[in-house]
């Protein structure tokens, strides 16, 4: 089965939609708080904020935990959009309920040291949206709702979603489209593409997200989208984490529907 995404149409759709929810829930003060990592999510949810709302109302949060390898992609990212930055590292945050954690005779584990970076990255988020009176982005996208690959009440908590809707493949090519209407500068246009084809990686575990999954987002997208099954094992995969997963895809948070 043939696949066809009208980039433009739903580019033009997700605008006015932000438009519309920041006319609806918000006022001229607010801001778009957004957690910035140089990752094709975060960094395409930021360029269509700035498209719809404005530079001025779009603050990006970098959130490393010690000593991130790649900072200056997220860097990178709010210099091109032309967004204020700030740079919270949670890293003694994290150690600090580690320790607690121990004194209380409770042993810490691979979950708690997957979850809880993330989940205190959206305890950062929610504070400075308090301080500064703003709206949180989920920067979610589809294909890893699909499969569970996000933390409940961590970066899967949010006061709106852009991409619950979009596949990973989708949100690139919606990058792209951003890139064509408000880049000219050949330079700059390359390294906003390169940030776009950046392999997908929490920024925290030192792997990619298709290197935990077990499968490319190419692979989950296209049985997404056209019903076309991958091999059995790839298959199989997919399916366990989705019905695993269920419990994480009962959270609402308004988005902008795809059909």
């Amino acid at each position: 089965m043939k696949y066809n995404f009208k980039t433009r149409e739903e580019y033009n759709k997700i605008i006015t939609w932000i438009r519309k929810y920041w006319v609806e829930n918000a006022n001229d003060d607010t801001k778009a708080v957004i957690g910035i990592s140089g990752g094709k999510d975060s960094t395409v949810a930021a360029a269509l904020c700035v498209a719809a709302l404005g530079r001025n109302k779009v603050v990006g949060i970098l959130m490393p935990q010690g000593e991130q390898a790649d900072i200056q992609d997220a860097i990178d990212v709010c210099e091109l959009l032309g967004i204020t930055y700030i740079i919270h590292n949670i890293d003694e945050t994290c150690k600090s309920i580690y320790h607690e954690m121990v004194d209380a005779s409770a042993c810490t584990n691979k979950m708690v040291e997957i979850n809880t970076p993330p989940r205190v990255r959206m305890t950062v988020l929610y504070a400075y949206a308090a301080a500064i009176g703003g709206r949180v982005v989920n920067t979610c996208n589809y294909s890893e709702d699909y499969v569970g690959y996000s933390t409940k009440y961590g970066d899967l908590a949010g006061d709106f979603s852009l991409f619950r809707y979009y596949t990973a493949t989708e949100v690139i090519k919606l990058g792209i489209e951003w890139a064509t209407q408000y880049v000219w500068d050949a330079d700059i246009m390359k390294r906003f593409l390169d940030l776009l084809k950046k392999a997908p990686s929490d920024g925290l575990c030192g792997t990619t997200d298709e290197d935990n999954l077990g499968f490319t987002y190419e692979a989950l997208d296209n049985y997404l989208r056209t019903g076309v099954s991958p091999e059995y094992e790839i298959l199989k995969k997919i399916e366990t984490l989705h019905k695993r997963n269920f419990h994480k895809r009962c959270i609402d948070i308004p988005s902008p529907y795809y059909r």
